[in-house]
């Protein structure tokens, strides 16, 4: 489903360097309805390796996981097999732009850090209207029973551009992927529109992405660390090679750390990503 990543390939490596950061606050959100957690069935909408499914399937009744990537799938499946077994997840290949599941049927829908991979703002020319983020949105309105809860965790452009040091590793990378993110009020908006009323934003200041390997200065140097973070799929090779020599030549001039701290000051005041909370109508 993404327009710039491939994500059969980093799948293999996406779960060394990813968290799932804020799944109480998803729960917390899902809670919030005339029905108990522990029966609810809850959709994850490009579920990738299914972190976020296994942060929350002891505590609903069932979840849906839905994917494009064989490969992410594939790490789910095996991260979820117990769950799986006793029934309480199932596995579907698909886009979100058109959902298997029948009107009104789910309790409520996720969706984690997968907005930004439509290809609404970037490349496009397709404007302020973002017909794929309307579409998405129109769908899980569709899929939810009246009073069911949406949590889309995204981030804002003010978070992407001050709360991850290695970004500043990579200009246009950084300008792509701040120009890649809906606002946050146009993402709101559009949940007006399509049938959902809001109930709050959620930044979990603490949660960091990459967890500890978030500060690890010479990360950008490995593969594997890069591959949990689709931002460098929109650096060239180019850019790519420029970042690579950077950190190389603050590492030997002892100044790396010092540009990591410089670099993340800002992530303790305005959080690295947010939760926004609707509800279905």
């Amino acid at each position: 489903m993404s327009y710039y990543e491939t994500y059969d390939e980093t799948s293999r490596h996406y779960d060394h360097t990813r968290v799932a950061v804020g799944a109480e606050i998803i729960l917390g959100c899902l809670a919030r309805q005339d029905k108990t957690l522990e029966s609810l069935t809850v959709l994850d909408a490009g579920c990738g390796t299914g972190a976020y499914s296994q942060a929350i399937v002891g505590s609903v009744g069932r979840i849906e996981a839905l994917d494009m990537s064989q490969g992410m799938l594939d790490a789910a499946r095996a991260k979820l097999a117990e769950p799986a077994d006793a029934g309480r997840v199932a596995f579907h290949q698909g886009p979100i732009t058109a959902l298997p599941f029948e009107d009104a049927s789910l309790d409520g829908v996720m969706i984690n850090q997968v907005l930004h991979h439509l290809a609404d703002e970037v490349g496009t020319g397709a404007g302020a209207d973002y017909p794929l983020h309307r579409q998405v949105l129109a769908e899980f309105a569709r899929v939810l029973r009246p009073g069911a809860g949406l949590v889309v965790n995204s981030c804002s452009r003010e978070q992407l551009d001050g709360a991850y040091w290695y970004y500043q590793l990579a200009p246009a990378a950084k300008a792509a992927m701040i120009a890649g993110f809906v606002p946050l009020d146009d993402i709101e908006a559009i949940l007006g529109d399509v049938g959902f009323a809001l109930s709050g934003r959620f930044v979990p200041v603490d949660g960091i992405c990459q967890g500890a390997a978030y500060f690890d200065g010479r990360g950008p140097l490995q593969k594997a660390w890069r591959d949990g973070d689709s931002f460098w799929a929109l650096a060239d090779e180019a850019e790519l090679a420029r970042a690579l020599d950077l950190v190389e030549d603050l590492d030997r001039q002892g100044r790396l750390d010092g540009f990591v701290a410089k670099h993340d000051a800002r992530r303790a005041h305005i959080g690295q990503i947010t939760f926004l909370h609707a509800v279905r109508i």
